[in-house]
C-alpha cells in the first residue's frame, strides 16, 4: 500500500518521501486506518517493522489538518527509555519537517539549558511531547 492511499496531507507526504518511505509495512497498513479513525490500538511487532511511523504519521496528520490549541500540549508519547525517546524524536522531526508541527523530547541527563527549553515548551505549548517516566 502506498502512503498516498492513507489520505495524508501533502506536507506530511513530503516528509515521508524525504525519509525514503515508499510502501507501508504490514503493521502500518493495519494500524494507521484504525488510529486515523480515532480508535485506540495496541500493536506488537518486531523491531524495524515500522511501528514508530504507524503511530506518528496519524498524529502528525491530525495535528496539521484540524484546529487545535497552540498554547497547549496536544499529544504525549511516553516511552520506556531515553534512547527510544531520542529515536522517536528524530523520526518525528524528519516526518514533520515540511509541517508546522512543534515537538520536544524530555528525558533525564541533560544540562540546565535543556531544562529551560523543556520548561518553556511545556508552559507555552508544544504539539508533541516525547518523554520517559523517569523525567
Amino acid at each position: 500500500m502506498d502512503f498516498k492511499d492513507f489520505g495524508f496531507d501533502e506536507r506530511l507526504l513530503e516528509g515521508i518521501d524525504a525519509m525514503n518511505y515508499k510502501l507501508a509495512t504490514a503493521v502500518q497498513e493495519q494500524v494507521i486506518p484504525i488510529i486515523t479513525a480515532g480508535k485506540d490500538v495496541i500493536a506488537s511487532a518486531q523491531t524495524g517493522t515500522g511501528k514508530t511511523a504507524a503511530f506518528l504519521l496519524p498524529i502528525i496528520n491530525e495535528l496539521i489538518t484540524t484546529e487545535h490549541h497552540e498554547d497547549e500540549i496536544n499529544s504525549l508519547v511516553i516511552v520506556p527509555t531515553r534512547e527510544l525517546a531520542i529515536q522517536i524524536a528524530q523520526n518525528l522531526e524528519a516526518f514533520s519537517y515540511f509541517t508546522p508541527i512543534s515537538s520536544i523530547a524530555i528525558y533525564g541527563g541533560k544540562d540546565g539549558i535543556s531544562f529551560e527549553q523543556e520548561k518553556r515548551a511545556l508552559s507555552n505549548g508544544v504539539d508533541i511531547v516525547i518523554c520517559t517516566p523517569g523525567k
